[in-house]
């Protein structure tokens, strides 16, 4: 008979949305420096669970980097050479 370990889980610690933490700190697309701390070297956006952002905040973001995708002020996507 086979004895089997059994793993805990340990959930880290939740992450605060910081635009909630701190009110001064505004969401605008005409900010991609603030914004690019939200998407992946691929050009992805960055999923709330990865984040910490709250629900209503993650979905102002998104707008506000497809809005700056839009004109111009952020790439789509990185360009890889082969």
């Amino acid at each position: 008979m086979v004895a089997y370990r059994r793993r805990r889980r340990s959930f880290p610690r939740r992450k605060v949305c910081r635009f909630c933490a701190d009110s001064n700190v505004k969401i605008d697309y005409k900010d991609p420096k603030l914004l690019k701390y939200f998407i992946t070297e691929r050009g992805k956006i960055i999923p709330r669970r990865i984040s910490g952002n709250c629900a209503r905040h993650q979905r102002e973001i998104t707008t506000a980097i497809k809005r700056a995708r839009h004109i111009a002020l952020m790439p789509y996507t990185t360009i890889q050479p082969h």
